[in-house]
């Protein structure tokens, strides 16, 4: 599929960047006997859906307020649909096998559009195949690693300034992604 100039595969996921506390070690005067460290005490994240056009490097993502399932993938595959048919190339998504990937909300849209779009999944247990993993980690690493964030509202921001700089696509996540 790769060398079929017909095609366009892309690679697709869903991300949750966190913000949390860690344990951590740090120097304190003798005199401080009980030292307060505030950290971030919940489990909130913000969640993103994700793809990166295999050939170039352009990227598509959308956050998730609320829960990923198959309305909120719908709606995404539908964005998707959008700015990628502009190549007149057929679009062959690469994703994993989360339940809502194969939802019947959207099988019926699916196959309206099965002449433009499809949907390849990856064997079970096997995200590491999946190309657009590396671009969530390359965030992780250029973005967010090794910062304090006091809000979530600040990790979008980072999180969304790297994601509009890569929207018109990105030699970085070309090279990154490549199958060859």
């Amino acid at each position: 599929m790769t060398r079929d100039e017909g095609i366009d595969l892309w690679a697709l996921d869903e991300v949750h960047f966190q913000q949390y506390g860690s344990r951590c070690r740090m120097w304190i005067p003798p005199e401080i006997k009980d030292p307060v460290l505030r950290h971030f005490p919940g489990r909130k994240s913000v969640g993103y859906f994700g793809a990166v056009r295999l050939r170039d490097g352009l990227f598509v993502a959308t956050p998730e307020p609320n829960k990923f399932n198959a309305q909120s993938f719908l709606d995404f595959m539908k964005k998707l649909l959008d700015t990628g048919s502009a190549t007149g190339r057929k679009m062959v998504l690469i994703t994993d096998n989360a339940k809502y990937h194969h939802a019947k909300l959207h099988r019926q849209w699916r196959e309206e559009h099965a002449d433009r779009f499809s949907l390849d999944f990856l064997p079970p247990y096997s995200p590491d195949l999946n190309p657009v993993e590396r671009v969530w980690k390359l965030v992780r690493r250029i973005c967010l690693h090794n910062r304090y964030f006091h809000t979530l509202k600040e990790i979008e921001k980072v999180a969304e300034t790297q994601f509009l700089e890569w929207s018109l696509g990105s030699e970085i996540l070309r090279r990154l992604c490549a199958i060859t």
